[in-house]
């Protein structure tokens, strides 16, 4: 149905517009509604199939070239067979070529394959069952079967099933912490709103997807399914377009440009050979293979499956560090990160409220430790209080827990978090509420309500004797006060007395602490249940105030300074109210001179006002799933690589919307996990900082053979290209640049990946996303293939052309054993200076990486035993000058040093 503002309605007006009653909807009209708006669950769009996902991956630049490679080799083997397929030589290279990229294609779909959850899991989170009114009766239906227009009935513990104005409310408190990022449950009231009340604020609507804490209610769905604002979100995270990671971008682009140089060369040398060949046929064929040969020694088909396995053992060793990745893709995003927008509670928060600060006797007490573990000190003035010490401290850690209902099992809390904050507050001073019970049982309770704001319970304190408990608004409890305690004796509350607890009470909510008074009193001997509520909580006995906060994680406040040290920016994001979030964000150090924004704020500001303070914001209170993707599309225009971390369905969009989304593996919901790239099992923001430092170097050592890879291939090309010109021999054949490409670069390449964080690697900032993957190494690739040229083409050159005797095919196999040798070697030495940006093999060292020093070992006995058995048509070399020309030659390879290049602005291909 059209979707209304029903918060602003009153209650007649509502039961009026949805043609309803308070007695509910008949079960007629019930199934004609479920016949006009549909089940109240949420619609699923069609998502990409696996089929989708395989064929995607073919369609990758290098992978096409590839596939162009394979059928010309088919073709011209074909032809030269015979039109026969009984001939394996013939058909090697293609088939060898065709391997190559079936195995690509699976690895690609195996580790992209991922169906998308997050409607699934919000409809998990949906009540199953709901209590309503039909025909005038209470009845229990299945959520799905509830329509605009049902009276919804709920009470403590049931989750909401739909969108619903409040008709009826006995103190009713609801959870909804996963839904706007309140921190506290919620108390609900009736009555219209205005118009412009965020969602956050709309105390007279409860909505699908919360849970009840407190109270009972009545209310009267209004909206349903994808109309309710949990609807909205599944719209939103439906909607919102997934976008490529910056490295796909990189290697998109990196692969145009490669794709561009490849078919020009490609194209050149098969028109020159072809003219050469006077349009002979034989030749003509000749000449393509050549051009098959030259993709084929230029394309880096290496490069999409070692990106792929570097991506997957560098999510192996995050993994290892709570940081589980859900997209392979997102380790690389993660290492750019130049801002992380986190959601407050839960996250930079421990998402349970603690007792901070408790006033008695005109002194101020810190309590430490945070949540809900029993440990922590109270101290005044840096000095630890015992039991005993502080009268006044002991009495209102006892009162404060009798007058409680919550539950708490040594770990967790069962009920109001509230009360769970004073329960474990009273637990760090040795007092445990089952033994108070016991000792004070209690005889009555007068509950709390937001009309009274206080809540009292009177107990049995021996014999006959009563006393009463209350706690409440610091205000009201002191209005009803008429003594006060000090030193554990009751004395008259004076003017003075009353002003320094207010200025005591302001002190702590300006540092963003939930306050409460607590008072206690002797009641007359004599049964309660002749005293009125007014009688009950009158001439009380003043004790104190106790503070508390959902307090910042230790470990969060580390790593935002981390955070720092890196260049990233950490921004908060939160439902919130604006004091507890400027509290929270400078204990943490995020707030310093930023600004802070709230919902409304940004609501009144137009784009181009919002554009200009982006990047100026620190700190967002107040705000709705809307706002969150609002924010993130702001930084990333800016040119911003954002991550947003959260655990919240309100969360969910952003996170999809945002380069990377980080979601908490134990309070985050299954909306946010489904929704996120990153799950951090351990629920630690801390864990974001590791991640980071584990991305940016996954990203390091994709570049690292990136660059060795490309050193490789473009001398490959070098070579082919300058001697299919000038019409000679081609000192490597096809088969061998395969071997060359797969075999004696793939296992150094690979263990390239493995190599450990360089030193630096978290003090230096961001990475420019718009540096290409290859950035500042264009003249060390350049002066690499040269120096390949040069020796391996002139060594090929010498021995086949310069010494006496005629060509013949044994010369011509002499000659490519030599080149092949020497140009497998020369990679063997160059890989070891393809480890830093900054610093040369000598210095780096040869055994840091136990894994490259193996590969390049094994690749080498591979490689030099290949002429011994006659591989590609090869001889072995008996003459020792001829190896020793063959080593001498390809250990220049280790006089390309990267300080030479380092910082040099030339040739910086991006």
């Amino acid at each position: 149905m059209e979707k209304k503002q029903w918060h602003t309605r009153n209650i007649e007006e509502t039961l009026t517009e949805l043609e309803t009653s308070g007695n509910g909807l008949s079960t007629g009209e019930a199934e004609a509604r479920i016949k006009k708006y549909g089940y109240n669950e949420l619609v699923e769009r069609k998502r990409i199939t696996p089929l989708q996902i395989f064929i995607n991956q073919f369609k990758d630049v290098f992978v096409l070239m590839l596939i162009a490679a394979i059928v010309l080799s088919a073709a011209i083997g074909w032809y030269k067979s015979g039109g026969g397929a009984d001939s394996f030589d013939e058909y090697a290279d293609a088939l060898t070529i065709g391997a190559i990229v079936i195995l690509n294609a699976v690895v690609g779909f195996v580790q992209e394959y991922r169906s998308e959850k997050a409607i699934e899991a919000m409809k998990k989170l949906q009540a199953p069952r709901a209590h309503v009114l039909r025909d005038g009766k209470m009845t229990v239906l299945p959520a799905r079967e509830l329509v605009p227009g049902d009276v919804l009935v709920i009470e403590a513990g049931d989750h909401v099933a739909a969108d619903a104005l409040l008709i009826e409310s006995m103190e009713l408190m609801t959870e909804e912490a996963p839904f706007t990022g309140e921190s506290t449950p919620v108390s609900k009231k009736l009555g219209p709103l205005p118009e412009a009340t965020p969602v956050a604020d709309r105390k007279n609507t409860v909505f699908m997807g919360t849970h009840v804490t407190y109270g009972r209610a009545k209310a009267i769905v209004t909206s349903t399914g994808m109309g309710t604002e949990f609807g909205k979100i599944a719209e939103l995270v439906q909607s919102v377009e997934e976008e490529q990671t910056p490295l796909q971008l990189k290697l998109e682009s990196f692969a145009k440009k490669l794709g561009q140089i490849i078919i020009g060369i490609v194209i050149l040398i098969f028109v020159i050979e072809i003219f050469r060949s006077g349009l002979h046929i034989e030749m003509a064929l000749d000449a393509l293979m050549v051009s098959v040969a030259l993709a084929v020694s230029a394309v880096p088909e290496g490069l999409p499956a070692v990106v792929t396995v570097s991506l997957a053992l560098g999510a192996r060793e995050l993994a290892k560090r709570n940081a589980i990745l859900r997209r392979l893709s997102s380790a690389e995003t993660l290492g750019a990160v130049t801002v992380i927008c986190s959601d407050k509670t839960g996250t930079l928060t421990k998402g349970e409220m603690t007792v901070r600060e408790v006033y008695v006797d005109g002194k101020t007490i810190d309590v430490t430790g945070v949540g809900y573990e029993s440990k922590g000190e109270f101290l005044h003035e840096g000095r630890p209080l015992k039991p005993g010490d502080e009268p006044s401290l002991d009495l209102i850690l006892r009162a404060a827990t009798l007058c409680s209902n919550a539950v708490y099992d040594g770990s967790t809390i069962m009920g109001d978090t509230t009360e769970g904050a004073l329960i474990v507050a009273a637990a760090k001073h040795g007092l445990v509420k089952e033994e108070l019970d016991r000792k004070h049982p209690r005889v009555h309770e007068v509950t709390f309500s937001s009309e009274r704001k206080r809540m009292t319970t009177v107990h049995r304190t021996g014999g006959e004797a009563l006393t009463c408990n209350v706690k409440g608004a610091p205000e009201l409890i002191l209005e009803r006060s008429a003594m006060m305690t000090v030193d554990g004796a009751d004395v008259e509350l004076d003017d003075a007395k009353r002003r320094a607890i207010l200025e005591a009470n302001e002190r702590m909510a300006n540092k963003a602490l939930r306050v409460l008074g607590v008072a206690h009193r002797r009641l007359p001997v004599g049964g309660v249940d002749a005293l009125t509520e007014d009688e009950i909580e009158r001439d009380l006995v003043f004790i104190g105030l106790m503070g508390m906060i959902d307090p910042p994680r230790a470990e969060a406040r580390d790593a935002v300074r981390k955070c720092d040290e890196a260049g990233i920016k950490t921004v908060m994001i939160t439902g919130d109210h604006r004091i507890t979030a400027e509290a929270v964000a400078k204990e943490l150090n995020i707030l310093k001179e930023g600004i802070v924004l709230t919902g409304t704020e940004l609501d009144a500001m137009d784009e181009a006002e919002y554009t200009r303070i982006v990047n100026k914001v620190n700190v967002y209170a107040r705000v709705s799933p809307e706002h969150k993707i609002k924010i993130v599309r702001a930084l990333r225009a800016q040119g911003n690589i954002v991550a947003m971390s959260g655990d919240g369905v309100n969360d969910a969009p952003a996170l999809k919307q945002s380069d990377i989304g980080v979601s908490m593996g134990i309070t985050g919901t299954d909306v946010t996990r489904e929704a996120s790239d990153i799950v951090l099992a351990d629920d630690n923001f801390a864990t974001i900082v590791n991640a980071v430092e584990g991305g940016r170097t996954i990203y390091d050592n994709i570049r690292k053979f990136s660059f060795f890879l490309m050193r490789c291939n473009f001398d490959e090309l070098a070579i082919i290209g300058v001697f299919a010109i000038l019409g000679l021999e081609l000192p490597l054949t096809p088969a061998m640049i395969l071997w060359l490409n797969l075999v004696t670069d793939g296992g150094p390449a690979l263990a390239l990946t493995m190599d450990p964080p360089e030193e630096d690697v978290m003090k230096r900032p961001p990475r420019n996303p718009d540096e290409g993957i290859l950035y500042g190494r264009f003249a060390s690739i350049v002066t690499t293939f040269m120096l390949q040229l040069t020796l391996t083409g002139g060594i090929f050159y010498w021995q086949y052309y310069m010494l006496p005797g005629p060509l013949t095919p044994e010369k011509l196999a002499a000659a490519r054993t030599m080149a092949f040798m020497r140009a497998s070697l020369q990679e063997l030495f160059v890989v070891w200076n393809c480890r830093s940006e900054k610093h040369n093999a000598f210095v780096t060292g040869f055994t840091s990486n136990r894994f490259l020093l193996g590969a390049v070992l094994v690749s080498m006995a591979l490689t030099l035993v290949l002429p011994y058995f006659g591989v590609f048509g090869m001889v072995w070399l008996t003459d020792p000058a001829d190896w020793a020309i063959v080593f001498g030659a390809s250990m220049t390879g280790l006089l390309i040093l990267p300080e030479v290049f380092y910082g040099r602005k030339i040739l910086r291909w991006r």
